[in-house]
């Protein structure tokens, strides 16, 4: 089992061994419930499927009730699948069995957090990929201190080309974040401690992998 599904309750502070000062975010992992096992002959590759927070039945459809009830478990909020864990953790690949953190990671692991990045609208170039605006306020430059300049082009084009860096929606994006060091886990109440920033605003979802 690779990882673990949780939700991001907020941000604190830690002290190291050094006394040095480490910003940390606190998520809940777990327990997730086994909801589904692929293999090589029915399916292609090795994944192991969780499932993580309590969803209402009546929000449920028939066919997740359906699935989740194979597992002998109710309806779970998040899905998501681990491909090609390794064969230490094959013990955990049994369906309906329970998962908590301390089954998949230990104090000092490094791992990777997955999470949807806080959503900010349609934004300019200056917010959105740090441009300086086109220059001083004088000489009838009163509106164009946050615009984007010149596009480059002329006759030829005649077009925008695609990719350029503009104004345009920012953020609910995909975001991985690398190398995150485990600082403390909380077992009795589901806690995992891990050092830097999670993408994502409070109560969202993240993926915790190794």
């Amino acid at each position: 089992m690779p990882g673990i599904i949780g939700r991001k309750i907020g941000m604190t502070s830690v002290f190291g061994s050094e006394g040095e000062n480490i910003a940390c975010t606190v998520i809940e992992a777990g327990p997730c419930v086994v909801t589904q096992v692929k293999n090589e002959e029915t399916d292609g590759y090795r994944a192991v499927q969780l499932a993580f927070g309590e969803k209402k039945e009546k929000n449920t459809s028939k066919a997740a009730l359906g699935h989740f009830k194979k597992a002998n478990t109710t309806p779970k909020k998040d899905v998501a699948e681990f491909r090609d864990f390794k064969t230490e953790f094959d013990q955990l690949a049994e369906l309906g069995k329970e998962v908590k953190i301390q089954d998949v990671f230990a104090e000092g692991d490094f791992i990777d957090a997955i999470g949807t990045s806080k959503g900010r609208g349609f934004q300019g170039v200056v917010k959105r990929h740090g441009f300086s605006g086109v220059g001083g306020a004088t000489h009838g430059q009163h509106d164009r201190l946050r615009a984007p300049g010149s596009m480059g082009n002329a006759s030829f084009a005649a077009r925008v080309p695609k990719g350029k860096r503009l104004a345009g929606r920012m953020g609910n994006a995909r975001v991985k974040l690398t190398n995150l060091q485990i600082v403390k886990i909380i077992a009795e109440q589901n806690i995992i401690v891990v050092s830097g920033s999670v993408p994502g605003p409070k109560n969202s979802t993240v993926i915790l992998q190794k």
